[in-house]
C-alpha cells in the first residue's frame, strides 16, 4: 500500500522572556501561573512582530494528526505581579518598622529607669526656667530690700562750723545724709557726712591755715520712729569716703534688722538697688501729702521740719535701680540715680546684700554715680566694734 504524505501548518508559540519571568516570581510566591496566551495567524507569511514564527513538516499518514490548539482567554498577568509585589512590600516594611519600635524600647527603657540626664532640649527648657526666676526675682528685690531693711536705714541730719578760736565761725553749714545699721548700735555712712568738711575746698584752706573744724549736732531719724538719735563718729577712714557713726541711744534702734554685707562686690552688669535720701528734707517734703508740703515747703533745711516729719511718720528712703557698669579699686560706678542727701546710702546686689556705700555723682551724666565698696567697710566696723 502505498504511502502517502500530507503536509501540515504548524504554529507554535514563542513564550515572551518577560512573561516567563513573571511566571516563576508567581511561582515563588506560591501563586497559580495562568496558562500561556497562544497567538494564531490567519494569513501564511504573515506573523506577529517577534510573537509566532510557520513552521512546515511533514509526517506520515498514519500517525495521528495534530489537532490545533484550543486558546482560551487569560486574566492581565502584570497586574497580579504589581499587588502581590506590593503586598511583599509592605510586609517587609511592616516587619522593620515592628523591630525599630522594639529596639527603641529595648535601649530607652533602662535609661529613663536610671534616672539619666535630660536631653539637651529639656537643659534648655530648665536654663530658661531658671533665667525667667532670676529675672522675677530681680525685678522684685528693690520692694524686698526696702520692705525689709526700710526702719533701718536713717536720715543723717547735722551742723558744723571752721573756725578759729575766739572768733566767730568762718564756716557754718548743715548736712544731710543717709545712714544704716551694720552693728550693734552702729552706722555706716560717708566720711564726708561724718566729717562735713572733709572734700571741702574753702573748709580744707581754712583748716591748713590753722582753723579747727567741729560738728555742733548730728542726728538721725530712722523710719517710724519720732525721736532723733544723737550721732558721733566711731571709725573714720583716712583714705576712703566711709565712716562708721555711733548712735547713743540703744532704745531706738534696738530691734531693727542689720544690713547684711556682701563677700564681694559681684560680677559686672548685675542688678543694683539703691535706698537712701536724695535732696534731704525737701525730697521727703515733696512726697508728702498737700497740706504738709504746703506748710513745709519753703523750709528745706530746717530741723524742725525734719522733727515734724518724723513724728507725722514721713521719713521715707526713695529706692532707685540701676546696673553694676565698672569696679575700680574700691569704687563702684553704677547708674542708679541719686543727689544730694543720698550720701551715705546702701547698694545692695541682687541678692538682698549690701556690696557697697553710696557716695557721690557726676553731675550731667545720669550713669555716673560712685560708690565705695564693702572690702573697705570691713576693718572700720571691725574698728568701732573694738571700742567698746
Amino acid at each position: 500500500m502505498p504511502v502517502r504524505y500530507r503536509t501540515y501548518i504548524i504554529f507554535s508559540t514563542v513564550v515572551n522572556p518577560r512573561q516567563t519571568g513573571e511566571d516563576n516570581l508567581l511561582q515563588v510566591l506560591g501563586l497559580q501561573v495562568p496558562p500561556a496566551q497562544e497567538t494564531e495567524t490567519q494569513q501564511l507569511g504573515a506573523s506577529p512582530e517577534g510573537a509566532t514564527s510557520i513552521l512546515m513538516a511533514e509526517s506520515q499518514i498514519h500517525e495521528s494528526p495534530l489537532s490545533d490548539p484550543d486558546p482560551s482567554p487569560a486574566p492581565h498577568v502584570s497586574a497580579v505581579v504589581c499587588d502581590s509585589w506590593q503586598q511583599m512590600v509592605q510586609t517587609v516594611l511592616g516587619v522593620a518598622l515592628l523591630l525599630g519600635a522594639l529596639a527603641m524600647v529595648h535601649y530607652y527603657a533602662p535609661m529613663a529607669a536610671q534616672g539619666v540626664p535630660p536631653d539637651d532640649v529639656q537643659k534648655q527648657i530648665h536654663d530658661l526656667t531658671a533665667q525667667v526666676e532670676q529675672l522675677k526675682q530681680d525685678q522684685a528685690m528693690p520692694t524686698t530690700v526696702l520692705n525689709r531693711y526700710r526702719n533701718s536705714i536713717g536720715y543723717i541730719y547735722g551742723v558744723y562750723q571752721v573756725g578759729f578760736p575766739n572768733q566767730r565761725p568762718a564756716v557754718r553749714a548743715r548736712v544731710s545724709g543717709t545712714g544704716f545699721l551694720v552693728g550693734d548700735g552702729l552706722l555706716a555712712t560717708n566720711r564726708h557726712v561724718a566729717e562735713p568738711w572733709y572734700g571741702d575746698s574753702e573748709a580744707q584752706k581754712l583748716i591748713d591755715q590753722g582753723a579747727t573744724a567741729m560738728l555742733e549736732s548730728l542726728v538721725v531719724f530712722f523710719p517710724g520712729s519720732p525721736t532723733p538719735v544723737a550721732l558721733s563718729p566711731a571709725s573714720v577712714s583716712k583714705t576712703s569716703d566711709l565712716a562708721i557713726l555711733r548712735a547713743h541711744n540703744a532704745d531706738v534702734v534696738r530691734g531693727l534688722p542689720l544690713l547684711p554685707l556682701a563677700k564681694s562686690t559681684g560680677s559686672l552688669g548685675q542688678l543694683v538697688t539703691v535706698i537712701g535720701y536724695p535732696m534731704g528734707i525737701a525730697g521727703m517734703v515733696a512726697k508728702s501729702p498737700t497740706g504738709i508740703y504746703e506748710r513745709l515747703a519753703y523750709r528745706h533745711n530746717d530741723i524742725n521740719a525734719a522733727s515734724e516729719l518724723a513724728a507725722l511718720s514721713l521719713i521715707r528712703p526713695s529706692t532707685t535701680c540701676g546696673h553694676l557698669g565698672d569696679v575700680v579699686g574700691d569704687k563702684l560706678i553704677y547708674d542708679a540715680p541719686t543727689a544730694h542727701g543720698g550720701s551715705g546710702g546702701p547698694v545692695f546686689n541682687a541678692r538682698g546684700e549690701v556690696i557697697g556705700v553710696n557716695s557721690a555723682y557726676m553731675d550731667g551724666f545720669s550713669g555716673g554715680t560712685l560708690g565705695v565698696s564693702v572690702d573697705s567697710l570691713r576693718p572700720l566696723l571691725q574698728e568701732a566694734e573694738q571700742q567698746r
